[in-house]
């Protein structure tokens, strides 16, 4: 069942920045590709504390420890304080990827034309899983052991929960009018942070009423989908 998401709680507008690729949070700080670099915002004070020159067009994850970045065909590993790459791995279906997130030991990362999630082995770079979408995949997020995504196309966007072993739709809300979604990631309060694909800004909204199931943790039981499966 479809249902309009809710409106942006805050938007945090961003200075020289002309467009924000992938976003996550290590808990403090939102990082956010713009592009040529990696950054670092406190969504406190809505300013940025650290902003890496790493190449960082799409897809960007924490595991905790690491910042995964999407770049171009490459999958880098960096370490958050340095911005040094710590090692790359070539990332599934090369270039044209979008949004990523980490969860269950994975790399969940999004391909925007082939309208594909890949589930990926962050050590080996090996494809666990295939999911297929009918729209365009934008961001990546995992919330109270539900995979989310965005969509994105001239249409505008859509955030969905899906089922992690078979890309079925769970849910799904309509992003406002005139919204385009890159990266989401969960804030693990019950909100979404939000890259807007158009501008240098960066928004947060509550997850849609009646669209998020009680918090319990995910099931991956199962074989992966068939990679030739479209």
């Amino acid at each position: 069942m479809s249902q309009d998401c809710t409106e942006a709680l805050r938007i945090y507008r961003l200075k020289d920045i002309d467009v924000v690729h992938g976003v996550t949070f290590d808990g403090n700080r939102v990082w956010f590709a713009s592009g040529s670099h990696l950054n670092a915002l406190d969504p406190g004070t809505g300013h940025i504390q650290v902003s890496h020159a790493v190449p960082a067009n799409a897809g960007t994850a924490f595991d905790g420890t690491h910042i995964y970045q999407l770049s171009g065909p490459e999958i880098l590993k960096i370490e958050p304080v340095s911005g040094e790459v710590i090692h790359g791995l070539h990332a599934p279906a090369g270039a044209g990827h979008s949004g990523m997130a980490w969860a269950e030991g994975s790399l969940w990362i999004g391909h925007y034309a082939e309208r594909r999630i890949y589930e990926v082995d962050p050590a080996s770079g090996e494809v666990r899983r295939i999911l297929s979408s009918d729209r365009c995949v934008t961001g990546v997020s995992w919330a109270m052991g539900e995979l989310w995504h965005a969509t994105g196309d001239p249409e505008g966007s859509d955030l969905r929960r899906i089922d992690p072993r078979s890309g079925a739709i769970l849910g799904k809300a309509i992003a406002p009018a005139g919204t385009h979604i890159s990266g989401i990631e969960f804030d693990g309060k019950g909100q979404f942070y939000f890259g807007f694909a158009d501008k240098g800004a960066i928004g947060l909204m509550a997850i849609p009423e009646g669209a998020a199931p009680a918090r319990h943790t995910a099931d991956l039981s199962g074989p992966p989908l068939d990679p030739d499966v479209t």
